[in-house]
């Protein structure tokens, strides 16, 4: 799994690799990242240099206090970034809205039907990915106009799934 961490601005893209080594933007670095009795205290080896860390989880981000420097830092996993994006992206409340898949899955659920008419925030679709199950929301209310897939097929990654107006 790939993470999308973001320091001061600056975007960082972190794979784990195994229990020893994690790729940051492209590098492998050898680390060993252990909790000092249980408290929010961390000594972090990389690449065999020793480092002591205070990380502290707000309300939505981490706070990491390194070398008397306290960073904000937000880490999001590529499927929750993926999500974030689809349901930020800015839906006009006239015209038709597409859902579309915004990810590679399995349908597992349709709760609507054509015709039906929904609120906004409302489930449309059940969508399985990485044996996760992502509610699709609606931006807005309106009415279900037409259903392009069913229960148990597959949808490819930005696939039209079903219309609203």
């Amino acid at each position: 799994m790939r993470y999308i961490t973001i320091i001061d601005d600056k975007e960082f893209i972190i794979e784990i690799i195994d229990a020893k080594h994690v790729n940051v933007n492209g590098k492998v670095l050898d680390v060993d990242f252990e909790s000092i009795s249980g408290q929010p205290v961390y000594s972090l080896l990389i690449d065999g240099k020793s480092y002591e860390g205070y990380v502290y989880p707000d309300e939505k981000n981490w706070q990491v206090l390194l070398h008397g420097r306290l960073y904000q830092a937000t880490v999001e996993d590529e499927r929750e970034k993926r999500l974030a994006a689809a349901a930020s992206k800015g839906v006009a409340d006239r015209g038709e809205f597409h859902l579309k898949a915004p990810m590679p899955g399995m349908v597992i659920a349709v709760p609507v039907t054509e015709g039906q008419a929904v609120k906004k925030g409302q489930v449309l679709l059940i969508l399985e990915s990485m044996k996760m199950q992502n509610e699709l929301k609606s931006p807005k209310d309106g009415t279900v106009s037409r259903i392009r897939v069913k229960a148990g097929e597959t949808a490819e990654q930005k696939q039209a799934l079903l219309s609203v107006i």
